[in-house]
């Protein structure tokens, strides 16, 4: 279907002076203080679960691998979260918001930056419990405070890399003269309806970022877990193997949460975008599963727990003296 007002586009590129209206939840006027209060809420629980979390690592003198991805994933969720959430909660005070070209521009290039850092790091997460469980004699050698090092910050910068390209790519297309987002921010696949083009050609910066952020990464997790459910298979013990099971649940929850949402939203063509249904969705990945991801750590992982709980301590003797 045809971008509206694309009988009229603009010289080869949107000019950088002009902005977009995030049209938001503009739709369900109603609804939109009970939606305030709503996201508000969840938007403050999710940023006190990942500050509490972050800080419980920090404190703590000596961190395994796991609790130091699970830091530096409690990081990025900060920041997706806060790059987001606050433009959201303002597009419901009004109807609609105004963002300027560039800030449209920086606002999507991290989002999908940390996005995509995140499922780097979900990939390192995997290859520390194939470690844990297949090598576990030379776990201490293997994963090194300098290998994890390595890792986190080849997945930092590997998200912003690609999403940089994508960025780049995108907002170097025509657009329509309506420069209305029908979002609540400046996602890719929003942004692309704009584009006064039918040439599915220019969705390919989209797919390879697809496959560099989320294929890549969506392969060495199956790869790590293979292995691992190979060893398991070894083991005798059923109670061996439900050890070993339960330290990768908590991980194997995230994974299926963050590529669940991701690729529903991206691996699809342009044609089949529903304003109404991504955004619903979107609210689900941008509000709902960062809340669920602190929850799911200080549940399942016994290393946060005893974290949280020494942080706890510290707290209460320090409240005693």
């Amino acid at each position: 279907m045809p971008c509206e007002g694309c009988a009229e586009r603009d010289n080869g590129s949107t000019d950088a002076t002009m902005g977009f209206l995030l049209l938001g939840f503009s739709e369900l006027l109603r609804l939109r203080a009970l939606l305030f209060l709503i996201f508000l809420t969840v938007h403050l629980a999710t940023l006190a679960g990942n500050v509490v979390i972050f800080l419980a690592v920090v404190m703590e003198p000596s961190r395994p691998p796991m609790l130091f991805f699970l830091c530096q994933l409690s990081a990025i969720e900060l920041c997706y979260t806060l790059v987001i959430v606050p433009k959201a909660l303002l597009s419901l005070t009004a109807d609609g918001s105004t963002i300027s070209f560039i800030g449209c521009a920086a606002q999507m290039h991290l989002f999908v930056a940390l996005g995509g850092a995140e499922c780097f790091l979900l990939a390192a997460m995997s290859y520390d419990r194939y470690v844990a469980i297949c090598q576990p004699l030379h776990y201490v050698v293997v994963m090194s405070e300098g290998l994890c090092l390595k890792l986190a910050g080849a997945s930092c910068l590997g998200g912003f890399a690609v999403a940089l390209g994508l960025t780049v790519a995108v907002f170097h297309l025509p657009f329509c003269q309506s420069h209305r987002i029908n979002h609540f921010f400046c996602d890719v696949p929003a942004v692309l309806h704009l584009a006064c083009t039918q040439n599915y050609t220019l969705e390919l910066p989209l797919l390879a970022a697809c496959v560099l952020l989320l294929l890549l990464p969506f392969l060495l997790i199956l790869t790590s877990y293979a292995y691992i459910a190979t060893a398991l298979l070894r083991v005798r013990s059923s109670l061996g193997r439900g050890k070993a099971f339960c330290t990768c649940c908590s991980h194997l929850a995230i994974t299926f949460l963050h590529y669940g949402c991701a690729t529903f939203m991206y691996i699809r063509p342009k044609s089949s975008y529903s304003p109404a249904r991504d955004k619903m969705v979107s609210l689900v990945y941008t509000n709902v599963t960062p809340l669920l991801y602190p929850l799911i750590y200080s549940l399942r992982n016994k290393e946060i727990r005893g974290v949280l709980r020494k942080m706890l301590m510290r707290r209460r003797i320090a409240q005693l003296s």
